[in-house]
């Protein structure tokens, strides 16, 4: 149970951004999992935002995908499509709905491919078939752990009022 004074902390804590990792925002969630009051929501729902798209969120993916880094196209469509879900309101959580859009609508394989065919990726020279299936592959494999990492934060999916 938060005292009263913790609770007001943390959430002028999200609200002016100084909290800004996956882990501790989570960390954060959890403490408020038991508290669905306005304030609480609104502060998390805006700190997730705030992390996403201050590009803290592809920062964070990056920095796990350091051989092939994670794909800004794949997070930038995935963006989109959240925006444009009407069950995105199903919770507070931007982040995690991004990440279970990528993962759902299977845009890692979808950019690892499209990364692999251009021709910057292979000094201005078309690449072969092969070259582009392996390049693929690598990046897609590499992204995918990074998403499943990401995705393992939470056990139960973040929705408002248990829906």
């Amino acid at each position: 149970m938060l005292l009263k004074n913790d609770r007001e902390q943390l959430i002028r804590s999200l609200r002016t951004h100084r909290v800004n990792t996956l882990t501790e925002l989570r960390r954060i969630e959890k403490l408020f999992a038991s508290n669905d009051s306005a304030d609480v929501t609104e502060a998390m729902t805006t700190a997730w935002a705030h992390y996403v798209n201050s590009n803290n969120l592809l920062s964070e993916l990056r920095g796990m995908t350091k051989n092939y880094p994670f794909s800004s196209e794949c997070l930038d469509e995935a963006k989109w499509q959240v925006i444009g879900d009407p069950t995105s309101t199903r919770s507070w959580n931007y982040c995690w709905l991004i990440l279970t859009k990528i993962n759902n609508e299977n845009l890692i394989r979808k950019h690892a491919r499209l990364l692999a065919v251009k021709p910057t990726m292979w000094g201005g020279r078309s690449p072969s078939p092969s070259s582009v299936d392996k390049l693929s592959t690598a990046c897609e494999q590499e992204w995918t752990r990074a998403l499943n990492q990401m995705l393992r934060q939470w056990s139960t999916p973040p929705s408002k009022s248990g829906k």
